[in-house]
């Protein structure tokens, strides 16, 4: 069955279908990943490109690993490579780069809509990998495949989102997926690192973390980006810390399952306590392993033989 997309843009364009096909995919993909020999010819012949403005150590890595554990050629190019620091524009760099006759490419850029905007100018498909404060796409999937691996059903399910949501692209994306598949979403931060109008996406706001978690089957940390902020939103990473890093005090009224979860890298001490990390409801290491599964879902839905979207 096909995706309702060519693209893998934003997480907004999936349907509930294609998601559910998505993690299905994944979950049949796991196994290949604890085989002895661990390479299935499904996309021999196929060439993707990971081109990478930002730095990234799960994304890129387990985008490389999911190509070639089927088989395919995975071309790396990061921005500092790239003839765009020698004055050339991004779309000419990709174009460029389809004359070589790829057959996907991946693309994370620090500009929101830059993946989009390339999609405009060129006929391979195109995942994105993060853009800016924008989106994230197969890390929400990610997520949504270790929230469902542990929970069943994802429909019904609360989640609180807490930390920078202002400057979060996993947010962005988590957000809409969750709510295409019935789940119940709450961001939890200080007021700087929310934006105003965020209630009008249907999520519920809070900035009492003690408060937010009470109820929720899942708990989703994000990392203050420092690097993205053009202003002192805080007064420092201590009085932060104080408020809403995830402590196990800070749980002690959450349900006894709750899930936690954190799309890396952590700042360790400073959004998350080491023993709330370290502990049997964290799942930070199997979001790591659920992405390569994803990432391979992906590849073979938009390039796998008699599964190219013509679209």
């Amino acid at each position: 069955m096909l995706l309702s997309t060519k693209n893998i843009l934003s997480t907004k364009e999936l349907t509930n279908q294609d998601i559910q096909q998505i993690l299905d995919t994944a979950d049949s993909f796991k196994e290949i990943s604890i085989r002895a020999i661990k390479k299935v010819p499904t996309l021999r012949g196929k060439t993707i490109i990971n081109l990478f403005f930002e730095p990234s150590t799960r994304t890129r890595t387990s985008f490389e690993i999911a190509g070639k554990r089927m088989s395919a050629d995975v071309i790396n190019i990061s921005g500092s490579t790239s003839s765009t620091v020698k004055g050339e524009n991004l779309i000419d760099t990709a174009r460029n780069l389809e004359a070589m006759n790829p057959d996907i490419l991946v693309v994370r850029h620090h500009c929101s809509g830059a993946p989009a905007l390339l999609s405009q100018f060129i006929d391979s498909p195109i995942i994105n990998a993060g853009d800016g404060s924008h989106e994230h796409p197969s890390q929400a999937l990610l997520d949504l495949l270790t929230i469902r691996s542990h929970k069943g059903e994802l429909a019904g399910l609360k989640v609180a989102i807490v930390g920078d949501i202002s400057h979060s692209r996993v947010a962005r994306s988590n957000i809409r997926a969750m709510q295409t598949m019935g789940m119940k979403v709450r961001v939890v931060g200080p007021p700087p690192l929310i934006p105003p109008d965020f209630e009008s996406l249907g999520v519920e706001v809070s900035h009492n973390l003690r408060e937010a978690v009470r109820d929720v089957d899942v708990v989703m940390v994000l990392r203050i980006q420092m690097e993205r902020q053009n202003q002192g939103l805080l007064s420092s990473l201590r009085e932060y810390s104080n408020y809403f890093c995830l402590t196990s005090e800070s749980l002690a009224k959450a349900r006894d399952d709750v899930l936690i979860i954190h799309p890396g890298p952590v700042n360790r001490g400073v959004e998350i306590s080491l023993d709330v990390m370290e502990s049997p409801r964290s799942l930070i290491l199997n979001q790591v392993t659920s992405g390569v599964s994803i990432r391979m879902a992906l590849f073979y839905l938009l390039l796998g033989e008699n599964n190219a979207n013509p679209n």
